[in-house]
């Protein structure tokens, strides 16, 4: 293993053992809960809004695998302060990155997201990567696929 794959591994187990953002939602309807047929990882977003509009931030509940819980909190991270114009095509561009449809280098530009880029060639492990960014999107009211 790289000294790069370590600190990967590093940043993914830290947003696994201590994820920013993980709140009590059950305030929201167990029905409003995405979830990974494949794993049974699920979750559950709010996204709070400043006066100017801006994400001033995003929580998230649920359980499922180190790969998933760790995107949700460096999700929960990088949202932060973004208008929800910005945070579609983020997660637009994360997605597309994971799947092979964008460029994987996409990653490198969005701090430790990158931490995640090793899980691409994984389609099972990607759904896990992309479950909280697909419920953004369904927050912030696209649809997700």
């Amino acid at each position: 293993m790289s000294e790069f794959d370590d600190l990967y591994q590093e940043v993914i187990m830290d947003h696994y053992r201590r994820p920013k953002g993980r709140a009590d939602l059950s305030h929201i309807p167990d029905e409003r809960a995405m979830e990974n047929p494949t794993c049974g990882d699920t979750i559950k977003l709010e996204i709070l809004h400043d006066e100017a509009g801006r994400i001033s931030e995003v929580r998230h509940n649920g359980h499922g695998c180190a790969i998933s819980t760790a995107s949700a909190s460096l999700m929960s991270e990088y949202t932060r302060g973004l208008t929800p114009e910005e945070a579609r095509a983020a997660a637009e561009r994360f997605i597309g990155a994971l799947r092979g449809e964008g460029k994987l280098d996409e990653l490198d530009s969005m701090g430790d997201l990158a931490a995640l880029r090793g899980v691409a060639g994984l389609p099972v492990r990607v759904k896990c990567a992309t479950l909280a960014w697909h419920a953004l999107l369904r927050e912030l009211g696209e649809k997700a696929s």
